[in-house]
């Protein structure tokens, strides 16, 4: 039985909606850290405020008139919206005063300019081709921007030679997502689909090596700190110098 290549594609699309979900969910240990602690410690803004702007983009793609027969990216994108949302919402209640405005205010530019670009492509430009020319570029921008967004926090990792505020989770959830979704686009070739998905896979892979990498340092890092907390020479959620300290006492 031969199987056609859409139905191959429709196919890889469900289980690329599936790796796609598990990525949205996967920083959810993270927020309930977060949620518990009142604090955010040093994780990042940057990831979730990217990958919900990504989702608006992408949502904008998969519409009837702009993008016809993309139900399978209006379903994960649409859930990967909400969950996004929920976790720049608790980023924003457990952050100080000055971050809190940084994301509020990202957040609200994020809104305006999704708003701005559906409101002129869906008004001023007509034709499949033409609305889903302008729209794709803009997801392969924003998809980009997205999974570049941990360069910021693989940055932290190499000067403190630890992964603690990298999630393995969110690292494999993005390499497996994208080469689902890279596979599902070049089924039948979409270059929009294909450009970021391509570079979130190469991304992720880099996540993973540093995970490898800087293990056994975070372990030892933690085991530290746990001990200085215990003995009251340091604060439950320790600062980024604390951590840069640790790491230079470990030969960094």
């Amino acid at each position: 039985m031969v199987v056609s290549a859409d139905t191959f594609r429709t196919v890889v699309g469900i289980i690329g909606n599936g790796t796609a979900l598990v990525l949205f969910l996967s920083p959810a240990p993270t927020f309930h850290r977060i949620w518990r602690s009142g604090s955010v410690e040093q994780f990042h803004a940057t990831p979730y405020l990217a990958t919900l702007l990504n989702c608006m983009f992408w949502i904008l793609y998969g519409l009837p008139m702009v993008h016809p027969h993309s139900t399978l990216i209006l379903t994960i994108n649409g859930s990967g919206l909400v969950i996004e949302l929920v976790y720049v919402l608790i980023f924003l209640r457990c952050s100080d005063r000055a971050r809190k405005l940084r994301v509020f205010l990202v957040l609200l530019a994020e809104i305006l300019l999704v708003g701005a670009v559906a409101a002129a492509d869906l008004t001023l430009v007509h034709g499949y081709k033409r609305r889903s020319l302008i729209v794709g570029v803009l997801c392969v921008v924003f998809g980009t921007v997205m999974y570049a967004a941990p360069l910021s926090v693989m940055k932290q990792v190499i000067k403190t030679k630890s992964v603690e505020f990298m999630p393995l989770s969110l690292s494999l959830a993005s390499f497996l997502n994208g080469v689902c979704w890279t596979t599902y686009a070049l089924i039948r070739f979409d270059l929009f689909i294909t450009i970021p998905n391509g570079l979130g896979v190469a991304f992720a892979a880099a996540q993973l090596i540093l995970h490898m990498m800087y293990h056994a340092s975070t372990k030892q890092q933690m085991k530290e700190r746990k001990m200085k907390i215990e003995m009251g020479l340091a604060k439950p959620n320790g600062s980024l110098k604390e951590d840069l300290e640790t790491g230079s006492r470990n030969g960094s």
